[in-house]
């Protein structure tokens, strides 16, 4: 296993080029998933990820993504269920086969290769307004609905007790 401090330095490029082209992870720290450290998170994202495949011998894919899964929620309070998070993985799990074998040329290669994806950033951007009359009926809309439900709540006789015990509601249809 190569074991060099430099090659050890590549490989957590390697892992800094894999999660800062990540569109879920660009997404979260240009929206403030993570508050006003997220930056900083995914910066020590890296470290924590590239520190895992070195403590952990012989980790399985699933293993990595449910890794990668908890962090995405406990930093992020974001729940990956797009279907990137195995390919991410499958990236990490390359990059670290590539760096363990000692094919430092092969890892520079993938590194360069997703360094010129970085500059292609997700972007999240609302859809644009139609007109003033469109989004007056959609806000019309939507305040019919809210005094729907809240009509019907109103109207629902409470629950027998007991029914709440387990911190769930119970809401019927009134006949």
């Amino acid at each position: 296993m190569a074991a060099s401090a430099a090659s050890r330095e590549l490989f957590k490029e390697g892992v800094r080029a894999v999660l800062h082209t990540w569109p879920v992870l660009q997404i979260a720290v240009d929206n403030g998933f993570g508050g006003v450290y997220g930056q900083q998170k995914a910066d020590w994202m890296v470290d924590v990820v590239q520190q895992f495949f070195h403590d952990n011998a012989d980790l399985q894919r699933c293993e990595v993504e449910d890794f990668i899964a908890e962090l995405m929620d406990q930093e992020f309070d974001t729940v990956v269920d797009d279907g990137s998070l195995p390919q991410l993985c499958d990236r990490l799990m390359q990059v670290f086969s590539q760096w363990q074998q000692g094919a430092l040329q092969q890892l520079k290669h993938t590194i360069d290769t997703l360094t010129q994806k970085k500059s292609q950033r997700a972007k999240v951007t609302a859809a644009p307004t139609q007109s003033d009359d469109d989004s007056d009926d959609e806000t019309q809309v939507m305040e019919c609905e809210s005094s729907e439900q809240s009509s019907v709540s109103r109207k629902d006789p409470p629950p027998p007790p007991g029914e709440e015990e387990d911190g769930w509601t119970m809401v019927r249809k009134k006949k």
